[in-house]
């Protein structure tokens, strides 16, 4: 078996870390700390980068929403900024908004890549782990 293939039990976790915002990682290093063992660079890679996109997805939250309720008092503008924001937040397919597809959509792939053994790429916060991890 080749030592840099992640097993089994490593990409269900790593691909199990995208989809609930990291809390899986985020177990699965408390319990390697309880435990001692050594994370491999697959789970440690996957499991920051899902709490990075997770911690980056809230704080761009933060940041679209106070920046709303600025533009929201200045004339004209908030008419424009209101039909957007209705229009990214409407429901179009089973109750879900566009916003939230395309989130899910890439948690999924960047889950099923996981699984499959792969490192992901993400411009810039791929970069960021990578520094961090690998070396």
């Amino acid at each position: 078996m080749d030592s840099n293939k992640p097993y089994f039990i490593e990409r269900i976790v790593a691909a199990l870390s995208y989809p609930t915002m990291g809390l899986i990682g985020f177990v699965w290093l408390i319990l390697g700390l309880f435990t001692n063992a050594k994370l491999r660079p697959f789970m440690q890679y996957h499991i920051f980068q899902s709490i990075f996109i997770s911690i980056a997805l809230v704080l761009l939250n933060m940041l679209f929403a106070f920046l709303i309720n600025i533009i929201s008092v200045v004339p004209f503008i908030n008419v424009l900024v209101l039909n957007i924001m209705v229009f990214l937040n409407s429901p179009v397919f089973m109750n879900y908004s566009i916003i939230q597809i395309v989130i899910a959509l890439a948690l999924l792939y960047l889950g099923v890549t996981a699984f499959l053994g792969k490192y992901t790429y993400i411009p810039y916060v791929s970069e960021i782990i990578d520094q961090n991890v690998r070396h």
